[in-house]
């Protein structure tokens, strides 16, 4: 018998080309999402739950349809201007792919006649450290969101980051509480049982050793505790429930923006949580926005979903003058960036990007 020498490893671990353990470490790299053929989603229980009461029937009624194209194209514009800005700033920028959200969907346990869109790269990759999760997302409409970014994981494994996937869902019918009161807003009641494990990545909010989360319409129980146990002992989960009436992502209510400041939305957090007792509070006021623009999937507490480059700098809406005199008197610099109506579809800065590598160091700060 002849023994052969151990064959070379072409995808051997190096460094890792993800590393992000705060929200606020200066960023180095980003993923952007993209505004491609977006898609109104088909019409399930859990969207009763989150979607704002003025838009309901418009989504009921035009499920599988395609949103209003000036929207779009003006949204398109917007994200496409993020890019670039941070770009300039000297930040490397990774896109998706554009996919056909119109393409139907079918598994053992639902179909539906599509997808959603590929613009909130927040929502369905949590890069936590080294490590990519992918998480198991409870709208049926994004099941195969993250086929947008593969080539993306793909390409960050290769060069030796860690890529985890979340349970896939079954996304039965029984997940969903049919017996949820839509108009009973306190306590909170989740839309979705503890059947399986989900959660969105925008639940979570990094701050160093500790991690930020909380229970709602998108993620449950079981999701936390199945993310406490892939992170390990190396990382301290706070939940939280809060008095937003709706919840889904927490980065409206509370974001942490430096050692010690933390952007609270005291509307939503009536009771601060107790690990932020030292911390320096800041109060966002009220956004710019005309009660007249539209918002399909979130409030006018979308301003304060902003992306900080640093510690000291920060991307805010461009016609947002109260939340930028704000941030002034904070003494953070603003960039400015219209984002209006990409804030339409349900996100902002924070939602739209995903960091990928930020230069800071595992520390605890709590």
């Amino acid at each position: 018998m002849t023994l052969q020498a151990e064959q070379p490893r072409p995808y051997a671990p190096q460094s890792s080309p993800v590393q992000v353990y705060t929200e606020w470490d200066p960023l180095e790299e980003v993923i952007v999402g993209v505004i491609d053929d977006i898609r109104i989603p088909d019409w399930d229980p859990n969207m009763n739950a989150v979607i704002p009461k003025p838009y309901r029937d418009y989504f009921r009624t035009n499920a599988g349809q395609r949103f209003p194209q000036s929207l779009v194209d003006k949204a398109r514009e917007e994200v496409n201007t993020l890019a670039e800005i941070l770009t300039s700033e000297g930040i490397k920028v990774k896109r998706p792919n554009e996919v056909d959200h119109h393409q139907p969907v079918v598994t053992p346990h639902f179909s539906t006649g599509g997808a959603f869109y590929s613009a909130m790269p927040r929502d369905c990759l949590l890069a936590i450290g080294t490590t990519l999760i992918e998480v198991p997302m409870a709208w049926r409409s994004r099941y195969f969101e993250i086929f947008a970014f593969r080539d993306l994981l793909n390409d960050y494994f290769k060069r030796g980051a860690d890529w985890v996937a979340a349970p896939k869902p079954m996304l039965k019918d029984s997940l969903w509480d049919e017996k949820h009161d839509f108009d009973q807003e306190f306590p909170f009641r989740s839309i979705i049982k503890d059947d399986e494990p989900l959660f969105d990545a925008a639940d979570f909010m990094k701050i160093g050793r500790d991690i930020i989360g909380q229970r709602s319409h998108v993620t449950n129980d079981l999701g936390i505790e199945w993310l406490r146990r892939t992170l390990g002992d190396g990382y301290h989960i706070h939940i939280y429930e809060f008095d937003e009436p709706d919840p889904m992502h927490i980065d409206t209510t509370i974001l942490p923006i430096a050692p010690g400041r933390v952007i609270v939305n005291k509307g939503w957090v009536p009771a601060l949580p107790d690990i932020f007792r030292d911390w320096e509070i800041l109060t966002p006021p009220a956004s710019n926005l005309p009660d007249d623009h539209p918002l399909f999937i979130t409030s006018k507490w979308i301003h304060t979903n902003v992306l900080m480059l640093d510690e000291r700098t920060v991307i805010v809406e461009k016609d947002e003058e109260r939340l930028i005199h704000a941030f002034h008197a904070w003494g953070i610099k603003t960039i400015l960036c219209p984002f209006k109506h990409f804030q339409t579809f349900g996100g902002s800065f924070h939602c739209a990007t995903l960091d990928v590598r930020r230069s800071g160091s595992l520390k605890r700060y709590i």
